[in-house]
């Protein structure tokens, strides 16, 4: 399975948007091969962990907008796909592991936005579990325009937490011998 992080207007910026087309391109060829495609679209609200630890009050449900929006690029293909909303870094929500169950699915792709928070915790969760994430390197970034190595301490950690092999590119994607809806 194909899982597209938190690839939403409020996270794509200056230094996230040059991914957008990458897996633009990307769904498009997995969803054509019959593969199964799951976006995630975060979520704030109000006195949510994210405010009251970080002071961090973007992306709320309750203020709506285009912001907490999957952009418009990937729209077209939400529709032949799952869409789950969640409140947490991870996909790994009640309805997202239940979904996965349902599903049966073992091997996660994963790509989206960011690389050092829901990309990460995703790959994380996803190990923890006994699935097989594989991050999809250049198909991931941050959105953080402080901590311009922040893509890359998140690659250096998911790195060190689920093994260097589950780290690949695009082109390895192309070569993968898992079934498109695993």
């Amino acid at each position: 399975m194909l899982v597209v992080v938190d690839v939403q207007h409020g996270f794509v910026k200056e230094p996230s948007r040059h991914v957008v087309p990458r897996i633009v391109d990307l769904v498009e060829r997995w969803q054509g091969e019959g593969g199964d495609v799951l976006f995630t679209r975060y979520l704030n609200y109000v006195d949510s962990p994210y405010e009251k630890l970080i002071g961090w009050k973007d992306m709320r449900r309750e203020d709506g907008g285009r912001e907490i929006e999957i952009v418009d690029e990937l729209l077209p293909y939400t529709g032949r796909g799952e869409v789950l909303d969640k409140t947490t870094y991870s996909l790994f929500t009640d309805e997202g592991v239940a979904l996965i169950d349902q599903r049966g699915w073992q091997n996660l792709l994963i790509c989206g936005i960011a690389t050092e928070s829901c990309v990460f915790a995703t790959a994380v969760s996803a190990f923890e579990r006994g699935l097989r994430p594989l991050v999809i390197t250049d198909a991931c970034a941050s959105h953080s325009k402080r901590d311009v190595d922040a893509h890359d301490a998140g690659l250096l950690c998911i790195r060190r937490a689920i093994g260097r092999r589950q780290m690949i590119t695009l082109d390895d994607v192309a070569k993968l011998e898992l079934p498109a809806t695993a």
